[in-house]
């Protein structure tokens, strides 16, 4: 049997803040990990943390304040952020980026013009500021723990690729140094850094330990059994940071407030702490979330032993593209943001009781392929798995859709994008829509509205997926878990995605999983250390 002051559960973004600020503020920490890798989605994501009113667009000279943050998270929750939550995020993001600072190796910078995801509501920024990224983190510095780390290696940061603005390429001698130094970028960068300082505080990572059970003392947490009947006990607290229930189809279906599949994270984030906090009589909220995104499959590819898929974000976004659904019609703002999209798979038609949008096809037309490429291919490439005809009334069949139809709706977009505006559904209207689109046409429609008028034309099927689940157990804006009757647990404490997710439904801009992960992961490894004391 081990003993600390705090047990952290989970070695994502969430968790290792946790760890790092417990031990950080002087508590001995045991950092425990399902997986026998560490970082978890994290990892495989790029990175970037959506932080109102941070130091860095201070220091570039972008306009912002708390209360612009907070407006605009209250100006999209559809009441759904519960009290104190969104004012205690933005107005902890200075108090977390000066401490990543000064006390840890993580050190963010500014994606330079990233929108917000809804720029235009109350408080938006159209022109970023609020989104920033780890800078290149060199492995070396990790010894024998550069190998144990979830992902792939990428030697690029999110403000050179073309999602984050830039070309996606770096110059040859750069891209040598990178190599030379091993330095990564994106969310590896992240946890190696979050990693290195734990490793600097004594915090050792153990690895291959999942928790199933949380020892109480009467209704007070005392520590952690795990699956080997090992336990760790904890002086001060036990912080839960294993992500969603992404993974778990009953959880899916007994929680998820529509469809859900193939999901783009780690197979181990099976709900586990959220079961944990169930038994432990933690009440819950915002359970029926998801940080939605579209997917297609990649065929005959794997990825943790599950099939392979690739987040449509560009390709969806592009001139020359549409999104259809079952009968062959447009059904939203194929441009909108990935997570906004999940309420437009999630349309159900009330009289055949069905969703009709999910599965959806992406079309696009051989201009499109010949310019941008896409599905991790170059200009002028297309995946051979793709359906492929030489006429919209040939592809229209090879995706059951009536021909007449998809006709009709090529037709009519073709119109409205030569006359420059969506009448249907506004793309290109918001200052975000053509952010990662054609950007010799940005800010404009014309960075993502284009004729489909070129054959061959193709067709990629596309499924609402998530990034991870936002439901768990509810918290106070320190972490500690509520009961059901909303009283605290003593020494229990969430963070991350296995938190009641503290925004609500939204997705405030990109990182929007990341800043409150680091937010509320460091509220609550201080709390832990305090034994609930802030």
């Amino acid at each position: 049997m081990a003993e600390f002051d705090v047990v952290v559960l989970g070695t994502g973004a969430a968790g290792m803040t946790a760890a790092l600020s417990a031990a950080d503020a002087g508590a001995s920490v045991g950092l425990f990990e399902k997986s026998s890798l560490i970082g978890g989605t994290t990892c495989l994501s790029s990175g970037v943390a959506w932080l109102p009113d941070n130091r860095y667009a201070r220091e570039a000279g972008v306009e912002d304040s708390r209360a612009e943050g907070v407006r605009y998270l209250e100006s999209l929750s559809r009441g759904m952020i519960r009290p104190g939550m969104a004012e205690a995020f933005v107005g902890g993001t200075s108090e977390v980026t000066d401490w990543l600072e000064t006390r840890t190796p993580l050190h963010l910078s500014l994606v330079p013009g990233y929108p917000d995801y809804h720029p235009e509501h109350p408080g938006g920024k159209p022109q970023g500021g609020r989104s920033v990224e780890p800078e290149l983190f060199a492995f070396d510095e990790l010894g024998a723990w550069a190998d144990r780390i979830e992902g792939r290696t990428r030697r690029m940061m999110v403000r050179e690729t073309p999602v984050g603005g830039g070309t996606g390429v770096v110059g040859p001698d750069e891209a040598n140094r990178r190599e030379r130094q091993h330095l990564e970028g994106l969310g590896r960068a992240m946890i190696g850094a979050l990693l290195k300082g734990c490793l600097d505080h004594g915090v050792e990572p153990v690895t291959g330990a999942a928790a199933v059970e949380l020892i109480q003392d009467g209704n007070v947490v005392r520590g952690v059994r795990f699956a080997d009947g090992s336990t760790a006990t904890a002086r001060h607290g036990v912080v839960i940071a294993t992500g969603g229930f992404e993974w778990d189809s009953d959880l899916v279906r007994d929680f998820l407030r529509g469809p859900m599949s193939y999901p783009a994270t780690v197979p181990t984030n099976t709900g586990d702490g959220l079961r944990m906090a169930m038994k432990a009589g933690a009440r819950l909220g915002n359970m029926r979330e998801a940080w939605w995104v579209p997917v297609c499959v990649l065929p005959g590819q794997r990825n943790h032993g599950e099939q392979a898929v690739h987040l449509v974000l560009r390709e969806r976004t592009l001139p020359r593209s549409i999104m259809v659904n079952r009968a062959g019609e447009r059904f939203t703002n194929e441009a909108a943001n990935y997570n906004a999209l999940g309420g437009a798979f999630h349309r159900l038609d009330p009289s055949d009781f069905d969703y009709l949008n999910d599965p959806c096809w992406l079309i696009f037309d051989a201009r499109h392929v010949e310019e941008y490429g896409g599905f991790t291919l170059p200009p002028g490439q297309a995946p051979d798995w793709a359906l492929r005809a030489g006429t919209l009334g040939e592809l229209a069949r090879e995706i059951d859709v009536e021909p007449a139809t998809l006709e009709r709706t090529v037709e009519r977009f073709n119109g409205m994008a030569a006359d420059g505006v969506d009448a249907d559904f506004a793309r290109g209207a918001s200052a975000y829509d053509g952010f990662v689109g054609d950007k010799r046409y940005y800010p404009g429609a014309g960075s993502t509205l284009g004729p489909l008028d070129e054959g061959p034309y193709y067709a990629v099927q596309l499924h609402i997926s998530t990034l991870g689940t936002k439901g768990g157990p509810q918290t106070d804006v320190d972490g500690s878990v509520f009961t059901v009757d909303g009283e605290p647990i003593p020494g229990l404490f969430a963070a991350g995605n296995a938190m009641a997710g503290p925004t609500g439904m939204v997705y405030g801009g990109a990182g929007g999983t990341l800043g409150p992960a680091l937010v509320f992961g460091y509220r609550a490894g201080r709390a832990a250390a305090s034994g609930g004391r802030r």
